[in-house]
């Protein structure tokens, strides 16, 4: 079992799902360096106080991979002087919008029309897949701004949980962290005070009732079978991290190299 490096993280008012991912440990015996490649939910909602501690982490670039829909919902992040934010979409916003509706404002019928028998997980896999198979240009750019220059770095989606989870995974498989490494800090991400705060709309009575949580638990859960299909997806479609990364990713060796140099000890 992989040991993982006791977690002094801070618990931050408006921000879900913050950590820094170092002391991961990779294949040849090193650690992921502390300090450089932090990941988290939005960060449209951090308190000042919250903004006192980001700002003190010396961050030099926050990655952001919400769509427009994400940030209509929950609003633009909050501006950290002197630090450079990238936006990114892992997802179309024609795809999610609808959807995403739907689960916020969609009775027990619909809700178990689109998510009921299997339909929610089977769609969470479907986008882990098309994240590793269509976005490569993004976690591409990622990565070779990391190998330039962009560390410290935090990497953010909306949850903190499945785009940046894979992107995450991604950066993290380029420095050679273990596999087993990667999942169990993805699954971290189910950790009661790090999930997504689920809205809907409605009473407390109707809109939260326990077969309504177990038919949105697929989408707010972190499971290995996503990322596990994520992987997946790199071995068929490339054979394997090494050709995902060359030629899927256009990092060539010098750039790994370089990427190792910022991110491991």
């Amino acid at each position: 079992m992989t040991q993982q490096v006791p977690s002094t993280e801070p618990e931050l008012a408006g921000v879900r799902n913050f950590r820094d991912v170092g002391g991961l440990p990779t294949v040849d015996g090193r650690r992921v360096r502390q300090g450089v490649l932090f990941r988290s939910g939005h960060l449209a909602h951090a308190t000042a106080e919250d903004a006192v501690f980001l700002s003190s982490l010396g961050l030099h670039t926050i990655f952001d991979f919400r769509n427009a829909a994400d940030q209509k919902l929950d609003g633009p992040d909050i501006a950290l002087p002197g630090v450079r934010h990238v936006n990114l979409p892992l997802s179309d916003p024609a795809d999610g919008a609808e959807f995403w509706k739907m689960v916020r404002d969609g009775d027990l019928d619909q809700l178990r029309a689109i998510l009921d028998d299997g339909k929610g997980v089977a769609r969470m896999v479907a986008s882990y897949r098309s994240i590793v198979k269509e976005r490569t240009g993004e976690h591409s750019r990622v990565l070779h701004a990391i190998a330039e220059d962009s560390v410290p770095a935090l990497l953010h989606c909306a949850a903190g949980k499945d785009r940046a989870g894979v992107s995450i995974a991604v950066t993290l498989l380029a420095v050679g962290v273990e596999r087993d490494a990667i999942v169990a800090d993805y699954l971290e991400s189910n950790a009661k005070h790090r999930r997504y705060r689920v809205r809907r709309s409605g009473s407390a009575e109707t809109a939260y009732t326990p077969e309504v949580m177990e038919l949105l638990s697929p989408l707010f859960d972190a499971r290995a079978e996503y990322l596990s299909a994520a992987f997946d997806s790199i071995e068929e479609t490339w054979g394997g991290v090494d050709a995902y990364l060359e030629r899927g990713l256009r990092l060539s060796p010098q750039t790994r190299e370089r990427l190792r140099a910022r991110l491991v000890d």
